[in-house]
């Protein structure tokens, strides 16, 4: 007696199908499993026999072979109980029914219960492809599962009912994705109506945003760096379907994607603590797992106390800010992620945070300045677009009454600057200033005569790179783009060589 059924299995982003296949043979009671698995598939023995008892179901009672195919690819995780159980009293005759465009996956429990399992969205995805009409997924994994158009989706909660389902004794209705209340479930974001002063940080975030461009921030403690920073997602342009769909594949391969979000439709802001390992921000794992330059895809990766971080930490950073994808390799897996994302860093000027401080002494000794921004390489510095140095906000504008402009009204400029954009990269894959390459740079930043006469003058006075050339000249695009300017003109070579601050300025102490 023989059985397939159809289940699906992650490699990286991307998911691939997988047949489970049980044979009843003669011989001695014994259960062997095949096809590469690893630990945790090898105890799914264990958890189906338990399920299909206590599910008042009976386990035969003879040899039994259960492959996974493709046997050359390594099976990881319990996402293949579900589809073993079905497979086992499929060949039984204990479930006679047409599984052939049928899906499932999802991890059993001692009673019968299916539980949730990480990356049910990519794996939903490859079973349309597939050609599949259906597919099984547990409860808890519904949500992010309907978003697929075109095939249906069933939540369900114990064995009993896939088993009764698949008979017809029972009724189940497929899951349907509604984006209404998804949006309705989001909570406010912080709003730039909150921050007083620091008007010269906003409009550099606000350039920042308009073009994709990183940004690093330097002040002293309590300058609303960090305020500054968790309020630039409220400026971004709204994500698309497409954006929204890629980074909640990668939170639902990770497992970390937040109960009762189907979609993630809100750009990602995150902030890892300085403490974390080079593994934690590029991912890892036997096969790799996304890590939080990963999760932050189409959003916002914030590294606050830059310095602070792990020499190796920082350096893992630059490939993957450069090309906004990262490749991790193993010994027996090398998986590429996408890291599409804008990084946002915030340091002191010094160890004590008062280099520079206007009405405060700083304590640290000579040289102190110079060294601990020596912590960040000039390479790493060298790829990020915009520097900007954030003064302590005065009493009297903390206590103004005149409101701050609301980040409603600033996303309305990045939005006009960002359409400007994509109509003139259109066809190129990309949407924003930062993402073009040189070939593209020299295309569609070309200044004016006065403009590349300042830009000459300024490079050769204070020597700068070839990357940052590039970079000067995306982030003035960026600011005739905020203007509406055709031309890139000398003030906008001014404002992008006025935010390569870390470049131009030598802390002596």
């Amino acid at each position: 007696m023989f059985a397939r059924i159809n289940s699906m299995g992650l490699f990286g982003v991307d998911s691939y199908m997988v047949g489970v296949e049980v044979d009843y043979g003669q011989g001695l009671p014994r259960v062997d499993l095949v096809g590469l698995p690893d630990a945790a598939v090898n105890e799914s023995r264990n958890r189906v026999r338990s399920a299909i008892k206590n599910s008042g179901y009976s386990f035969p009672s003879s040899r039994i072979t259960i492959n996974l195919s493709p046997a050359d690819i390594r099976k990881e995780g319990p996402v293949y109980d579900l589809p073993i159980l079905v497979a086992l009293l499929k060949a039984g005759q204990q479930l006679k029914c047409n599984t052939d465009d049928c899906a499932f996956i999802g991890e059993l429990s001692l009673d019968g219960l299916i539980r949730r399992v990480n990356g049910a969205l990519p794996m939903v995805i490859r079973a349309r492809k597939s050609g599949m009409k259906r597919v099984f997924v547990p409860a808890a994994n519904a949500l992010e599962s309907s978003v697929v158009d075109g095939i249906e989706v069933y939540a369900v909660e114990n064995v009993r009912q896939v088993v009764q389902f698949l008979r017809g004794e029972e009724e189940l209705t497929p899951v349907r994705f509604d984006s209404v209340n998804e949006t309705k479930n989001h909570a406010p974001m912080p709003d730039f109506k909150d921050v007083m002063g620091q008007q010269e940080a906003k409009f550099a975030l606000e350039i920042a945003a308009a073009g994709g461009h990183n940004v690093i921030m330097v002040g002293p403690p309590g300058s609303g760096k960090s305020m500054l920073a968790k309020r630039l997602p409220s400026i971004l342009p709204d994500m698309t379907f497409e954006e929204s769909l890629q980074t909640t594949e990668l939170y639902s391969i990770a497992g970390v994607l937040p109960e009762g979000v189907s979609l993630i439709t809100e750009r990602p802001f995150r902030a890892p603590h300085h403490t974390v390992s080079p593994a934690g921000l590029s991912g890892g794992g036997a096969i790799p797992r996304p890590g939080e330059i990963s999760l932050s895809h189409n959003g916002v990766l914030f590294l606050d106390e830059l310095p602070e971080f792990s020499r190796i930490a920082m350096e893992v950073l630059r490939q993957p800010i450069e090309d906004s994808k990262i490749t991790i390799s193993r010994a027996n897996a090398s998986i590429t992620y996408p890291c599409s994302a804008m990084v946002v860093c915030a340091m002191n000027p010094c160890p004590c945070g008062y280099y520079g401080h206007p009405k405060r002494d700083c304590t640290c000794p000579p040289g102190s300045a110079r060294r601990y921004l020596s912590r960040v390489s000039g390479p790493m510095l060298d790829r990020i677009d915009i520097h900007i140095e954030v003064p302590p906000v005065d009493f009297e504008k903390l206590s103004s009454k005149i409101p701050s402009e609301p980040s409603s009204e600033i996303k309305k400029r990045v939005n006009a600057a960002r359409k400007i954009q994509q109509e003139r990269l259109k066809g190129s894959g990309i949407s924003c200033n930062a993402k073009m390459d040189p070939a593209m740079t020299r295309e569609f930043c070309r200044p004016t005569p006065q403009a590349m006469a300042m830009l000459e003058n300024v490079f050769e006075k204070l020597d700068f790179s070839a990357r940052a050339y590039d970079k000067i000249l995306r982030v003035a695009r960026t600011a005739a783009d905020l203007e509406g300017s055709l031309n890139i003109e000398p003030s906008h070579i001014a404002q992008a060589v006025q935010f390569r601050s870390l470049d131009r300025k030598l802390w002596g102490r």
